[in-house]
């Protein structure tokens, strides 16, 4: 069975380049295996980079032992799920691609907050007139 989107559909490639995602598949997948949750696909913003390097999760600096390019402004990536709380918390939330979130993300953040905070287009534009 695949995995749902916090929207209740399936779950949508977060980002490929850089290739994202616990699983590095491009997908905010959350298997047995991921403890932190990596359920959050959000588009890096310098802000939410400053405050992530703050609280001791730095996200910018190229780590290539762990395949880890750095991320930019603009690049979409599965983060930890209460790692985005955090920032959403302190006013610095990354804008979220809910199609690409996993719904295992609604277990510790509410869907208020991500629906806040989303860049999601809807399936007919016309409608943000």
């Amino acid at each position: 069975m695949s995995e749902r989107n916090v929207l209740g559909g399936e779950l949508e490639p977060c980002g490929t380049d850089p290739v994202t995602g616990f699983y590095r598949d491009g997908d905010c997948s959350c298997g047995p295996e991921d403890q932190g949750l990596h359920a959050v696909c959000a588009v890096m913003t310098e802000e939410f980079l400053a405050h992530q390097k703050a609280v001791g999760n730095d996200l910018s600096t190229p780590r290539p032992e762990w395949s880890f390019p750095g991320l930019k402004p603009g690049d979409r990536w599965c983060v930890v799920a209460l790692r985005w709380l955090q920032a959403y918390g302190d006013g610095v939330a990354a804008p979220v691609v809910l199609a690409s979130t996993n719904e295992r993300a609604l277990e510790v953040i509410p869907i208020e907050a991500l629906r806040k905070s989303s860049v999601d287009v809807p399936d007919d534009p016309g409608t943000l007139i």
